[in-house]
């Protein structure tokens, strides 16, 4: 029961949004704010997402896991029914639920930060401290790709 407790203790304060479009749009608009292409984070099928502003605490619940492949990296990434996060301008840390298939194997990714404001590139980590980068154009939605241009 402990547990259960616990997670309700970090989303106390939470500002909720419900529903498959409410969530998208909060989730785009959290992107845009912390300065994350729209890509970055394709979720399907959302059906709750919430942000606690005071600590950073954001979730997103999806109806059921899904994958993606990233054509821009070449890579598939696993998402959970539910993705957790802590989030400040230019980094998403503490992740929960997103996992990258790299050589047959599935890792855990934790953190993803933008160095800043000027920088074209994302940099992802797992757990062991080890990162990749790849360019912000890889995770540009359509929209962005045309604005860009």
């Amino acid at each position: 029961m402990a547990g259960g407790r616990m997670t309700e203790d970090k989303r106390a304060g939470a500002e909720i949004v419900r529903g498959a479009e409410a969530c998208y749009q909060h989730s785009v608009g959290l992107l845009q704010e912390l300065g994350f292409p729209g890509g970055v984070l394709p979720l399907k099928d959302l059906e709750e997402c919430g942000r606690v502003r005071e600590t950073g605490f954001v979730w997103m619940k999806l109806k059921a896991p899904y994958q993606h492949f990233f054509t821009g990296t070449n890579t598939l990434v696993s998402y959970t029914t539910e993705v957790t996060a802590y989030v400040e301008k230019f980094k998403m840390k503490k992740m929960t639920g997103i996992k990258s298939k790299q050589l047959l194997m599935w890792i855990p990714i934790t953190e993803m930060s933008i160095e800043d404001s000027g920088s074209d590139k994302i940099y992802f980590k797992t757990p062991m401290g080890i990162g990749k980068s790849f360019p912000i154009s890889a995770f540009l939605t359509e929209e962005e790709k045309e604005q860009a241009e």
